[in-house]
């Protein structure tokens, strides 16, 4: 039994095509599939389909408010109809501006991108969330999602912040100027504050120690842990 392709495995040849163009590529950052940026270039963001749909059509409209550089990256499958509507689908595309890649999965080889339309710059319509958008990709650390994950926990900046600071306080309890000095995380007093995991119990003003669901995930995030405190190792 063939196994049914999923977004999910457009999302290497993508990130390969763009990388090979000098782009630093990341993946699920604020609902986008894939976003590469390039030196002073536009923000270019990617959203997947296995097929070429309503749903993604609008999903690239909605994008419009972030980034004037749309791309569609759609499955190029011999028996999914593509190539009877190839034709419209590159008009209307046309007319909106965005671009269209076409992903090949060969069986045993790695996916290639064709590119068959280029994307017409726009202007981003919310500048604030492009601002957002840019802040939470500079700030994440490495790529640690896969473009076109639905169910799988995403893993942001935020939250590698937080990991940043189990890891200092899985030796005892620590006062926030000392964390914020060992980790270089700004924030630390509201994230130690907000708790939003459940990871951090207050022993005194000022003063924080892992709680019990802390001191697990310490346990299981000990890999990811170690990647952000020994980025070159």
């Amino acid at each position: 039994m063939t196994q049914k392709i999923r977004e999910t495995d457009l999302y290497k040849p993508v990130k390969m095509f763009f990388e090979a163009q000098g782009y630093e590529v990341k993946s699920e950052i604020y609902g986008c599939d894939v976003v590469a940026i390039k030196d002073n270039n536009p923000i270019a963001i990617i959203e997947l389909k296995t097929k070429f749909s309503l749903e993604l059509v609008l999903q690239g409209v909605e994008r419009l408010s972030v980034s004037g550089i749309i791309y569609l990256a759609i499955l190029k499958e011999p028996r999914s109809g593509l190539k009877k509507r190839l034709n419209k689908i590159i008009k209307l595309c046309r007319i909106l501006g965005f671009g269209i890649l076409l992903v090949t999965l060969p069986k045993n080889a790695g996916g290639y991108v064709t590119q068959i339309l280029e994307p017409l710059p726009n202007r981003p319509s919310n500048q604030k969330k492009s601002t957002r958008l840019l802040k939470e990709f500079k700030n994440r650390h490495g790529d640690p999602n896969i473009g076109g994950s639905t169910a799988a926990p995403l893993m942001t900046a935020y939250k590698q912040n937080a990991l940043r600071i189990v890891s200092e306080l899985k030796n005892g309890y620590k006062t926030i100027p000392e964390l914020r000095d060992k980790t270089g995380v700004h924030n630390t007093a509201s994230i130690l504050q907000r708790n939003f995991y459940g990871w951090f119990s207050r022993v005194d003003r000022g003063v924080y120690e892992l709680s019990s669901t802390g001191i697990q995930s310490s346990q299981e995030y000990a890999s990811i842990i170690h990647d952000l405190i020994n980025p070159y190792k």
